[in-house]
């Protein structure tokens, strides 16, 4: 076998040109499959990050009413619907697919919302216990976070995030103003911003109203000072955090359904004898539901990899195109090279030397071709990320599948001209001019 390999690389290496050319379709057909792969595995991630946001693996579960979160500032305090104690928080984090969790009230309208004497219009409120800035990804920017006390004693304090800071101060100092609330004064202590700098690339509608909903101005109370404002205790969201990107759905069906586990059936049942009785009661039309953010970007990854294995395949015939050069070569070889295999069986090679012979030689070319063709892959998929700005991912497994296939295309493609060579009547052979 090394022998063969031996004699394979000085015959290359003394055919430069004609070597070069015949690895010339490989080297484009495995660098076009290369380039491709890399920018759909690019796209996917970016897909997913437009989608779910910037890593942090941030689930939300809203109490629905239909296809839209509940709007508690228009519809009236729901009676079935309990606030969500601790308990219930503690069986969340129980579940293995969980890392943190917090409970929220919001508001995204709020009629009398004031700085100054400028309404504030289009900002919503946001009551957050202790857990919610590290579980959503915020940090403090400026000024300082909510701390125990402040919980404790219903402090009337609040956070802004950069977008209120921007709009609403106009270039002040946020930091020790006041924020009218519903005619509830509350001190804003500092600033927050989200933990990453990831911004999405906004390429339709749908995706607009995905990230505006979850990235819109917002200020935060304490979720003591809610009833303050608001006179009730509403029933809180949550936000969970996965344990990992792929858990995400898993976790949010499962938190969806411990909460739902709060939602009482507001009809009276009928009475013993009464026509109904013992039938079930539906529950209310309000439910919990969390995001279905990364089925969304497995669809549109399935609908971008449907796309791409059409051009896998179009590129895959340069493939084909370099498989049979490699075998229009191999003959023209073996035409050349007929008194040298006549003179070899004369003096005993047998026909599965000779046929190892020449197939180790069409591997070893298509080899060193893919070898040539993933470094040229690779190059160019830099190339069009510099250019486009479109990210690519370079897969390992794509890398190792190629020189493997090329190396296959050498053995089919040079079987033809190797069968050929073994076959030859040495006395032919020899007598051949």
């Amino acid at each position: 076998m090394f022998e063969n390999i031996r004699l394979s690389l000085q015959g290359i290496i003394s055919h430069k040109i004609r070597s070069f050319l015949t690895m010339l379709g490989i080297i484009i057909g495995i660098a076009a499959i290369i380039a491709i792969v890399s920018i759909i595995e690019g796209t996917n991630e970016m897909i997913k990050k437009n989608l779910i946001g910037a890593g942090n693996n941030t689930v939300q579960i809203r109490l629905m009413q239909g296809d839209y979160p509940y709007q508690f500032a228009y519809s009236p305090l729901p009676e079935n619907i309990r606030v969500i104690t601790d308990s219930y928080k503690e069986r969340i984090l129980a579940l293995d697919e969980v890392e943190r969790c917090t409970l929220y009230r919001q508001r995204e309208y709020v009629d009398n919302f004031y700085y100054m004497n400028k309404m504030l219009d289009g900002i919503s409120v946001v009551g957050i216990d202790q857990d919610y800035l590290e579980t959503a990804g915020l940090d403090i920017s400026e000024g300082i976070a909510f701390t125990d006390q402040m919980f404790k004693e219903y402090a009337k304090v609040a956070l802004v995030d950069d977008s209120v800071a921007r709009s609403t101060f106009e270039g002040e100092d946020p930091i020790g103003k006041t924020l009218d609330i519903s005619g509830e004064p509350f001190k804003v202590i500092g600033v927050v911003s989200k933990r990453s700098g990831f911004e999405p690339t906004i390429n339709s509608v749908d995706d607009y109203y995905t990230y505006n909903q979850r990235t819109g101005g917002q200020v935060y109370i304490p979720t003591g000072d809610w009833s303050i404002c608001f006179q009730y205790d509403e029933p809180q969201h949550c936000i969970i955090q996965a344990k990992d990107t792929d858990s995400m759905t898993s976790a949010g069906k499962k938190a969806a359904d411990i909460l739902n586990e709060n939602i009482r059936s507001t009809a009276a049942a009928p009475a013993e004898g009464e026509e109904g009785a013992g039938v079930e009661m539906s529950a209310t039309k309000a439910e919990y539901r969390s995001e279905s953010l990364l089925e969304q970007a497995k669809a549109l990854q399935d609908l971008s990899q449907s796309t791409n294995k059409m051009l896998l395949w179009i590129a895959s015939i340069s493939l084909l195109v370099g498989g049979i050069g490699v075998m229009n070569i191999m003959l023209v070889s073996v035409t050349e090279r007929t008194r040298e295999i006549g003179l070899k069986k004369a003096l005993g090679a047998r026909k599965r030397r000779i046929l190892g012979q020449f197939l180790t030689e069409a591997a070893v070319l298509t080899s060193i071709g893919g070898l040539i063709g993933v470094l040229t892959g690779i190059g160019l998929s830099s190339i069009i990320a510099n250019i486009t700005e479109m990210p690519v991912s370079i897969s390992g497994k794509a890398i190792a599948v190629s020189v493997v296939f090329s190396m296959v295309v050498g053995v089919v493609f040079g079987l033809i001209p190797s069968i050929k060579a073994s076959n030859l009547n040495p006395i032919d052979a020899l007598r051949y001019e």
